[in-house]
């Protein structure tokens, strides 16, 4: 079969562009040979400024990415490297290839080439692959030798059964094992990849190739131009001739950081990766990724995102593969080597189905390595710290409690120089990147804020005095059988927050008041403030002895992982804008979100409202706070207020005055000649001085409005008649619904809550703003003597009774 492959752009700048022709079935061999017919027709210096100038644009490329630190950014990972350990590709009773499991590998490589990302693979299995065929080769020459010659030694019954046992390949040399199955294995890939249309080629290497500089410099010269000619790599240890790897074979007198040991396919991969500066390192192998301590082990749990500082928190078992030469520690010392020179990595199972396009696809697969160093615990243990510490303040009496509360309040006020000092950082980067100014103002805080928050802490705390074990029903099912219905913490929340920083102290305080247990993931455009306030937080738990019940997280990549524990997290609450609950609410598949993903507002003006009061309302709901989600984003008028008097000249000219861009409904469209710009949805939650106008002919049309574009938030009417009022108040099915007041009083503090952890558009358990109450749940307490359920049955000695008790 005749194949023909794309030239560099030095050879066809210089008019050789007739193509080269080369046998797939010698790939493997021919290869070099076919590019050194071409370039002996190019001078030697062209080359090597086309390999200069491909290398620095890549290296340039990268600069300008930076490793990659969250998952999905690996979606732009161009250049690739995939190391496949003995256990992924040879089977599990070690008799061959995993030829299906190899196939879909391959596939998947091919895919990535195909669509323009550059593939190398590092593959083990040589050595194995050779045991395999020669431990055939050896069984079949000894029962040859038996039946020719009756008196031959091996007849030595135990020498036989040592043979045709699992100890035959002990006895292989591994040099000529690799000699034989490396040959067949590339033959395997050859074929596999000639189904797709995509050309190898074989290297081998020594550590003596990294160690002298001239055959190193070859190497990734060779590596290079290959990569340009859109040939896939395959790099394997040349075990033919090398010797085992020795605990004192190493460089001396070189910084480790800069030279890894070739000490197995692990460090060779990421010694390549490191080399040929490649955006991803893959490595495969026969378990899921990173555990706590060894996977058989109890307790055992999958690490998703590993920092290098989080070493010391992995025991590892010190046992290695049973097919291949490394471990789970070697595998770890490679990642973190080629994290440490800018290669991102994950280690993942290559037994997993489409395992490569999973991690392509920036979702959860393996261990993800990141430069970031978040936390010194792996995610899982602070979420389960936080459940121990939420368990911690259940069984605090509620003075203790509400103690740490108000403790927390206190260092509001006596620490302010110090939140203040971090916010005014966080305001400086903000405006260093050219922030809207509404989202400055989120993000600010000032003495008066503070002094805000330290009441609504209060309020809070007093709430601790009675909130759990309050009893909801009492009911007699019997003589000496009582039921009780009580209150109880939900167990541990997610709190995700965007810019307010003011969140974290509120919410904090909710949850110790209700015993949850809390991780907090707040925006980084806070993160100043936020691990100011933090610092506050777990000073004002460590004076009740649970330190553990609330975590800062610190990085979105621990944020895509608590989404998926659902054995952990028990209810996810995200603040922030549209884009971020709705991108919660889709990744958490398992686990409950409170929250709204729109605060679409309205404010209806009736004819027979007051327009003094109308006025007032319309300024606050939409001026006062235009980012915050229960701001007006549409006015609906009484078409008579459109249509006579002065009252729309005045509240357009009140709300220009105020710098809001007005845009105009279809139906107000409809009735003016010039007006303002027509509304592109009346759908639009705005979040800055911007709002729609539309008229309605009366309150059902009003009512019809809502319904069909509201969000569900709150929604106010401004009327002086009650029976419109009344019809407007019970109609509207919004969370909040306000006759003659703003907008704006939607929220925890203004509902005497103390604060809010959100405000909910949901119909199931919490709606509207959040505090305390939104925060428990029930559980039902039974309590009888000897009763059983069979003495109910009809005929039986027990009658149900049923008789509610006053509480």
């Amino acid at each position: 079969m005749l194949v023909c492959c794309r030239l560099p752009a030095s050879v066809v700048r210089r008019g050789l562009h007739q193509p080269l022709l080369l046998s797939a079935s010698k790939a493997t061999t021919s290869l070099s040979c076919r590019y050194i017919t071409s370039i002996n027709e190019i001078d030697a210096n062209n080359s090597s400024q086309y390999e200069i100038r491909r290398s620095l644009a890549h290296s340039m490329e990268r600069q300008g990415r930076g490793v990659f630190t969250d998952r999905s950014q690996l979606k732009k990972a161009k250049r690739i490297v995939v190391k496949m350990g003995s256990a992924v590709i040879t089977r599990a009773d070690e008799c061959g290839l995993a030829l299906g499991r190899l196939a879909s590998i391959v596939e998947q490589v091919a895919e990535c080439q195909i669509e323009g990302r550059e593939c190398l693979m590092v593959t083990s299995g040589a050595v194995a692959f050779g045991k395999q065929k020669l431990t055939q080769e050896l069984l079949m020459s000894l029962s040859m030798r038996e039946t020719l010659s009756p008196k031959d030694h091996t007849r030595d019954v135990s020498k036989i059964s040592k043979f045709f046992g699992h100890e035959a390949g002990t006895l292989l040399e591994p040099r000529a094992a690799a000699a034989v199955g490396q040959s067949g294995l590339m033959s395997l890939y050859d074929a596999m990849f000639a189904q797709y249309g995509v050309k190898l080629a074989q290297i081998l290497v020594t550590t003596a190739d990294f160690r002298n500089e001239e055959t190193r410099r070859n190497l990734f010269s060779t590596l290079t131009e290959l990569i340009s000619l859109n040939v896939v790599p395959i790099i394997n240890t040349n075990d033919a001739v090398t010797p085992p790897p020795k605990d004192d074979d190493d460089q001396h007198g070189l910084n480790k950081r800069q030279v890894i040991r070739i000490k197995d396919n692990d460090s060779l991969a990421a010694r390549l990766a490191a080399e040929v500066q490649a955006d991803l390192l893959i490595l495969m192998s026969d378990v899921d990724g990173i555990y706590t301590c060894p996977p058989s082990q109890e307790g055992a749990r999958l690490i998703r995102t590993f920092a290098p500082d989080m070493s010391s928190h992995v025991e590892f078992g010190g046992i290695k593969s049973k097919v291949g030469t490394g471990g789970m520690d070697s595998k770890v010392e490679a990642a973190t080597w080629a994290l440490n020179h800018g290669v991102a990595v994950v280690i993942c199972n290559g037994m997993q189905d489409n395992a490569i396009k999973t991690i392509l696809d920036g979702r959860k697969i393996g261990t993800f390595f990141t430069e970031v160093k978040s936390s010194h615990l792996p995610i899982e243990t602070l979420a389960e710290n936080a459940r121990e510490g939420g368990r911690r303040l259940f069984h605090l009496s509620p003075e203790e409690r509400a103690g740490a509360i108000n403790l927390l309040a206190d260092l509001l006020i006596s620490k302010q120089s110090t939140i203040l000092e971090a916010n005014s950082a966080d305001i400086a980067e903000a405006n260093r990147r050219g922030t809207e100014k509404p989202l400055v103002d989120r993000l600010s805080l000032n003495p008066s804020k503070l002094k805000s928050l330290s009441s609504g802490l209060r309020q809070i705390a007093e709430t601790s005095h009675s909130n759990l074990g309050r009893v909801l029903k009492k009911t007699k099912i019997a003589d000496s059988l009582e039921l009780r219905q009580i209150t109880v913490p939900i167990g541990v929340l997610l709190v995700i927050f965007e810019s307010r920083p003011d969140c974290l102290p509120q919410v904090a305080a909710l949850a110790m008041s209700s015993a949850n247990g809390l991780l907090l993931k707040g925006g980084k455009e806070a993160s100043y403030s936020n691990k100011a306030l933090m610092n506050l937080v777990s000073e004002a738990l460590d004076s009740v002895g649970a330190g553990n019940a609330i975590n800062l997280i610190s990085t979105r990549e621990e944020i895509s992982e608590l989404l998926a524990m659902e054995r952990h997290i028990d209810l996810i609450i995200p603040r922030g804008s549209n884009e971020l609950v709705r991108s919660i609410q889709e990744q958490s598949q398992n686990i409950p979100v409170l929250g709204h993903a729109e605060g679409v507002c309205h404010v209806y003006v009736d004819r027979q409202a007051d327009l003094t009061k109308a006025l007032r309302i319309v300024r606050d709901s939409k001026c006062d706070y235009p980012a915050a989600c229960n701001a007006m984003e549409t006015l609906l008028l009484h078409e008579d207020l459109v249509k006579n008097g002065s009252f729309f000249l005045d509240v357009c000219n009140m709300l220009r005055r105020e710098g809001v861009i007005v845009h105009a409904g279809p139906n107000l469209s409809k009735l003016l000649t010039f007006g303002p710009t027509p509304a592109k949805s009346m759908k639009t939650e705005y979040g800055t001085l911007e709002c729609a106008i539309e008229s309605v002919p009366d309150v059902e049309g009003a009512i019809e409005h809502i319904l069909q574009n509201g969000s569900g938030h709150t929604d106010v009417i401004i009327t002086e008649d009650e029976t419109t009022a009344k019809s407007f108040l019970s109609q509207v099915d919004s969370a909040c619904v306000f006759h003659n007041a703003s907008s704006r009083f939607a929220d925890g503090y203004r509902f005497g809550l103390g604060a809010e952890v959100g405000i909910s558009t949901a119909r199931i358990h919490a709606r509207g703003p959040v505090g305390v109450e939104g925060l428990m749940t029930t559980k039902w307490v039974l309590v009888g003597n000897g009763h059983v359920a069979s003495d109910f049955a009809e005929g039986g000695p027990c009658q149900y009774i049923h008789q509610n008790i006053p509480v």
